[in-house]
């Protein structure tokens, strides 16, 4: 399997999913007469991060994956938003990168030697790096911010964290 498929289209359709469960979250919050955007600081432990924090993790990790394997650059963002409406923007901004590569941008990627800076001056084969960090760092992040989502009553469930599924009919 290419590292092209396991990454930006994975990414950016698992960030699609992560949109759509805070519009979940925005008519719940509607439908129950509170302000959407006090889920923005929710989250499911006192030690752990707030919601926002779980998608500005998600988003980084996608962008940062993608552009250290392919070495191109990746978008930057100041970890500035406090509102559901900065969040999906934020999401529509990665997934917008995400959604240009092509598999042609990462041909001869698997055996690349990455030093991302979350190893700490460390070096590691794109592959490994792939399979072994970015892509269950992406999906940690993603799934916390789903169960603070639930956690909170937002009606999302494993369809919607599923999302979209490729079926050959």
């Amino acid at each position: 399997m290419s590292l092209h498929l396991v990454t930006a289209p994975q990414f950016s359709n698992m960030l699609g999913n992560l949109e759509r469960w805070l519009d979940k979250a925005v008519e719940h919050a509607a439908s129950r007469s509170f302000d959407p955007n006090v889920l923005v600081q929710s989250r499911l432990a006192p030690d752990q991060f707030a919601l926002a924090r779980q998608v500005q993790i998600a988003c980084d990790t996608a962008k940062i994956s993608v552009s250290l394997i392919t070495g191109k650059d990746a978008p930057k963002h100041p970890d500035t938003e406090q509102t559901i409406a900065e969040l999906k923007a934020r999401i529509a901004s990665v997934r917008s990168y995400l959604d240009a590569f092509e598999p042609g941008d990462f041909e001869g990627a698997e055996g690349r030697v990455l030093s991302p800076p979350a190893l700490k001056g460390r070096s590691i084969k794109a592959a490994d790096y792939a399979a072994g960090f970015s892509l269950p760092n992406f999906y940690f992040h993603v799934s916390m911010a789903y169960a603070i989502l639930r956690h909170n009553g937002v009606p999302v469930g494993k369809l919607d964290y599923l999302g979209r599924i490729n079926l050959i009919d």
